[in-house]
């Protein structure tokens, strides 16, 4: 099956190769955790890497928040808008809903402009306050999805999790339906010391790595790193050493 590189270094591994054509690609995580730098890094390298054009649509920035942000690690948005490469959106749920239902729409009319092959939607959470029936929302989710890929876009799509440290809970029924894969994205408090872990939870059609690794904000973007080697309990916020495990089930009785 044909893959699309996301180009950062150590994640495309646990994909085998990348995410699949046309697929929606869901990121969750906490505030802060880096998922819109992972979104950016997916569109810059796209753009340079591999020739695919792309698009931010945002619902919560200003386009000049991912200038600056995107600067911070050498990643020259401004310029690629310039050479038609890129476009950076903010509008609403609401809008981009509507404007991508229609044949002759807004949106639409910027991906062709581009030739568009990649978008990040930042961020999903805000379709939550289009309706508060899981049905309805699931519905909408899945028609705004399907626009997407109609259009022939693979897309990063973030999502915020309330939680920043401790247990997880299952993915919500709206997500879980609309999603080709789930990425969670995990603070994690190991000696003392906050570190960052990735997990594939899903990736439809494929297989995929099932262990945890950590990864880093560096000033390239994010980088995958090593599995966690020798701890259990890592996405429940405070790993424990196995063999610790060891004693408490079994010696300490």
């Amino acid at each position: 099956m044909e893959r699309i590189k996301t180009g950062i270094a150590g994640f495309d591994d646990m994909l085998q190769g990348g995410f699949l054509l046309h697929s929606a690609n869901l990121i969750e995580g906490a505030p802060g955790i880096g998922k819109s730098t992972f979104g950016m890094q997916f569109i810059y390298n796209g753009i340079t890497l591999y020739n695919q054009p792309g698009v931010i649509l945002t619902f919560e920035e200003f386009a000049q928040q991912y200038y600056d942000d995107a600067a911070s690690f050498g990643w020259d948005l401004r310029a690629l808008e310039k050479a038609d490469r890129l476009r950076v959106i903010m509008t609403s749920p609401e809008v981009s809903h509507a404007d991508l239902a229609r044949v002759d729409g807004r949106l639409q009319a910027t991906l062709n402009e581009i030739g568009a092959a990649r978008i990040l939607v930042d961020s999903l959470s805000h379709f939550d306050r289009l309706s508060d029936d899981p049905v309805t929302r699931r519905g909408i989710l899945y028609s705004f999805i399907n626009s997407l890929k109609r259009e022939g876009l693979t897309s990063v799509l973030t999502r915020e999790s309330p939680a920043l440290i401790g247990e997880i809970e299952g993915p919500e029924e709206d997500v879980a339906f609309v999603a080709d894969s789930y990425i969670l994205l995990r603070y994690v408090e190991i000696e003392s010391a906050i570190r960052k872990a990735v997990l594939v939870l899903k990736l439809r059609g494929s297989d995929h790595a099932k262990d945890i690794r950590q990864f880093e904000i560096t000033r390239h973007g994010i980088e995958v790193q090593a599995k966690f080697e020798g701890r259990e309990g890592i996405m429940s916020g405070s790993p424990r050493r196995m063999a610790d495990s060891f004693v408490e089930a079994f010696v300490r009785r």
